[in-house]
């Protein structure tokens, strides 16, 4: 939450050091400059500072520093952990290049990139980046977090496997180029410890000679919700690596932005990938279309610059809460529970529960280890509530509760960190059991070497040791 400052800090003497916009509290731009994905988590730091470079950035973490201010940063805004009051937060969202180096099938990006933008980019040249279900959502955050593509992770794993170069300012303000030779322990801790170690500026990352994909996904009536999870719970693990699937229960909102099947309907909606001949994919699948007909079937051939379409997130910020939890199995014990906990019967108010079948290559260490904590765990589940603060206690409730239904089945205590809530994993303690003892002691570790003072602690935090 942020320590006492031990002297006062003047605004004006950063902006004289930094090209972009620093804003306090009342300024004009500055509700604009701090804005959160979820509506429910507004950002009121003490300063805001629109970065545009790299100097801008280690400007900004030595003011910090100096004023013993702890620092938080903004890319797209989907993750917040903590509140940033008394914080410098550093918006990077201006910091938005990206190269791409079409031989090597490599791409770098800038810490404001978001995906909608690189994968754009890699697509010129016929590639394809490891990028999650949402465009809108960091390149750099959702890979210092793991990042578990529904298109390519069965098959290559991870986003952080395929990172070859991280450039990151530390606590001391210093900009390290970090790779496997020349800081190990470092890159190690920098690919899956999020946004622990610093403010990564720009990061290189492996591309894929894929342009398009077989996929999409398939709504169906909720009353077939069990039909059809029945048959998925043992088609999804006989799949082959280079197929994908999650399904959500959803119970959509009436809203006019919706197609007339889906406007405040209760779905069960499976989503589907496939890398590989369209012919193959379609066979494949074909057990779950049996099953029933569905209301909307989205699945076909889709050139990667829509793989947005296999999940539909939606584009714009929503005041909403979540939580996360892991499944070992997905038995009839577990079916059952979740026909009885979100099933047409249920009474049950959460806008969605999203189970993703892992596996594959995910359960794999890469070439060059990392910190993602989460190899290994064949499920995972998420619970989103959307309303305002109004429906916290209703909705934390049914999120609550979620967790607790699924407690005999959870595989372990570790976690995926990109769906971590803000009300999950708050202590050392609990971050210690989100990774895994053995894990969160050699990140502490490391953090006592790059941020001593944990300046960086506004996240899921990893105490310096």
């Amino acid at each position: 939450m942020g320590e006492a400052m031990t002297e006062p800090f003047s605004a004006a003497a950063l902006r004289e050091t930094v090209t972009g916009p620093v804003l306090e509290p009342g300024d004009d731009g500055y509700d604009a400059e701090v804005v959160s994905f979820n509506l429910n988590l507004p950002l009121r730091p003490a300063l805001a500072v629109g970065v545009t470079s790299v100097a801008d950035v280690q400007a900004a973490v030595r003011f910090a520093a100096r004023h013993r201010m702890p620092v938080a940063v903004r890319a797209s805004g989907h993750q917040a952990a903590k509140d940033v009051r008394g914080a410098v937060l550093i918006n990077t969202s201006r910091m938005d290049g990206v190269r791409i180096d079409a031989p090597n099938r490599r791409a770098r990006v800038e810490a404001g990139v978001l995906w909608a933008a690189a994968v754009a980019a890699a697509a010129e040249h016929g590639l394809a980046p490891m990028s999650g279900s949402a465009p809108t959502v960091s390149a750099i955050g959702y890979t210092l977090g793991g990042g578990q593509s529904p298109v390519f992770g069965r098959s290559e794993g991870y986003a952080a496997d395929h990172v070859h170069l991280v450039e990151i300012v530390t606590a001391d303000g210093q900009l390290r180029q970090v790779t496997a030779d020349s800081d190990p322990d470092l890159f190690w801790a920098v690919r899956g410890g999020k946004g622990n170690m610093g403010v990564v500026t720009a990061i290189e990352f492996d591309l894929f000679p894929v342009t398009e994909f077989y996929g999409g996904g398939l709504h169906f009536a909720g009353e077939r919700m069990a039909d059809v999870l029945r048959v998925w719970r043992t088609w999804a693990p006989s799949l082959p690596e280079q197929a994908t699937t999650s399904v959500a229960v959803l119970r959509y909102p009436p809203v006019p932005d919706l197609p007339e099947p889906l406007r405040g309907a209760f779905v069960l909606h499976v989503r589907y990938s496939y890398l590989g001949e369209a012919a193959e994919g379609e066979r494949l699948l074909a057990p779950i279309r049996a099953v029933a007909e569905p209301l909307i079937d989205g699945v076909r051939t889709l050139p990667y610059t829509q793989n947005a379409l296999i999940h539909l997130d939606p584009p714009g910020p929503e005041a909403f809460f979540d939580r996360t939890t892991t499944l070992r199995e997905f038995t009839p014990e577990v079916l059952e529970a979740l026909i009885g906990f979100a099933g047409p019967d249920s009474g049950n108010p959460l806008l969605g529960l999203e189970i993703r079948a892992l596996g594959g290559a995910l359960d794999r260490e890469p070439a060059v280890p990392n910190a993602v904590p989460s190899r290994g765990i064949p499920y995972m589940m998420w619970g989103l509530g959307v309303g305002g603060q109004d429906q916290a206690d209703l909705l934390g409730s049914w999120l609550d509760r979620m967790v607790e239904t699924f407690a005999p089945w959870v595989f372990d205590e570790r976690r995926m960190v990109n769906f971590l809530s803000k009300d999950q994993a708050t202590t050392a303690a609990q971050v210690r059991l989100a990774y895994g003892a053995e894990r969160y002691d050699r990140l502490a570790r490391i953090k006592r070497r790059v941020d001593p003072d944990n300046v960086f602690r506004l996240n899921h935090n990893v105490e310096p040791a």
